[in-house]
């Protein structure tokens, strides 16, 4: 082989692997500190603002709270809305955890038909309602604990 051979191929398994280095880099960056995203009130490019509509009262046997009740959170409350809650250790969710054992998107909890629907997002330790690991979208009852890594949350009245 002629030296500019040799030469063009080193430069290419070069690139190459400052290309795997850099896409290693983003990769622990996003897990770290989560995706880039705008801040909740800050208005979208071609989106019109949407005035917010009052939530209706809630029934009798509905839960109102999301309450953290073990883990470092414990105590935290969150009043729960139409909008779905995002658990998990990127910054853009709506319960932040810091727990080693939490990923960054780890479950989201969302109403449907009434009723609260807790959904394992694809966490690596899982989600747990009760004593049992979720695996698909389910329901969640008043009182009944989800667990999330070493946080445990609650619906309440």
């Amino acid at each position: 082989m002629s030296e500019l051979t040799l030469l063009l191929i080193r430069l290419a398994f070069l690139a190459v692997l400052w290309f795997f280095v850099i896409a290693a880099v983003g990769v622990i960056r996003t897990d770290l500190f989560g995706s880039r995203t705008a801040p909740a009130g800050a208005p979208r490019k071609g989106v019109k603002p949407v005035k917010p509509v009052a939530k209706p009262k809630s029934k009798k046997g509905e839960p109102r709270q999301l309450i953290v009740t073990g883990g470092p959170l414990q105590g935290t409350t969150i009043n729960l809305t139409e909008t779905p809650i995002t658990i998990g250790r990127a910054n853009d969710a709506t319960l932040v955890v810091t727990d080693d054992y939490a990923s960054s998107r780890h479950a989201r909890l969302f109403p449907q038909d009434g009723q609260w629907i807790v959904e394992d997002l694809g966490s690596t330790n899982g989600t747990y309602l009760d004593r049992s690991k979720v695996t698909r979208p389910t329901p969640v009852p008043l009182g009944v604990p989800i667990r999330v890594g070493k946080t445990v949350i609650e619906l309440r009245k």
